[in-house]
């Protein structure tokens, strides 16, 4: 789903006076939010997702040797990050001399050696000639879970922020709890419900816009 707000310049708000003072004569702002003017719809696409349940996948990242087959990589995680990782799961492989270089592989052997966990990445094709030093990605699935998507959350010291749209046009901070936080999407805990809208690619410029809007009529 997605609404229109002003052109992506309007960024630079934060560092440049005369541009925010242009761009406050311009939205609205009652105590609870900021409402973005039809004047400003014709310039920048803001891009509204919904909370819902998805599968949230966390990536492990480690490196290692690949074998003389130029096949089977093997690499060594800590017992915490092995925590997920399991025989079949899929991954990706780059020898360090290219990172353009991507092969598609999948988890092969996991198993306990000492404190570390060792674990061995199949390739599906044959490496990179004369490469040995490999990084490895892992996706592991982790559930489902309500979420949001990381885009939508501003960290603010401890807190994090969504910005949500309202039926009334406006726009609210709201803070949020989460949980396992994934490679596109984090749990969430607390603040928000399913069916809520928040703002994902835009939600800089909403932050930016309600924060001067606060300062402005604050030193009215």
């Amino acid at each position: 789903m997605t609404a229109k707000i002003p052109g992506f310049l309007l960024i630079g708000l934060l560092v440049v006076d005369a541009q925010a003072q242009g761009v406050r004569s311009h939205t609205r702002l009652n105590p609870r939010g900021t409402t973005v003017s039809e004047s400003q719809a014709s310039d920048l696409t803001l891009t509204l997702t919904p909370i819902t349940v998805r599968p949230i996948q966390v990536w492990v990242r480690t490196a290692g040797l690949i074998d003389k087959s130029g096949k089977v990589v093997t690499a060594y995680l800590s017992s915490a990050d092995a925590a997920a990782v399991k025989v079949g799961q899929r991954a990706r492989t780059f020898p360090v001399e290219s990172r353009s270089s991507m092969f598609q592989a999948f988890v092969s052997r996991v198993s306990a050696e000492g404190r570390r966990v060792r674990v061995e990445v199949t390739l599906a094709a044959k490496g990179r000639e004369n490469a040995a030093n490999y990084l490895v990605e892992i996706v592991t699935d982790r559930g489902d879970f309500l979420s949001v998507p990381n885009e939508a959350i501003i960290e603010e010291g401890e807190r994090r922020i969504a910005y949500v749209q309202r039926p009334s046009g406006q726009y609210e901070p709201q803070e949020i709890r989460t949980g396992i936080q994934g490679e596109l999407y984090t749990q969430v805990s607390g603040g928000l419900q399913e069916g809520d809208q928040v703002v994902t690619f835009g939600s800089f410029f909403i932050d930016s816009e309600y924060k001067l809007k606060g300062t402005a009529e604050g030193g009215q």
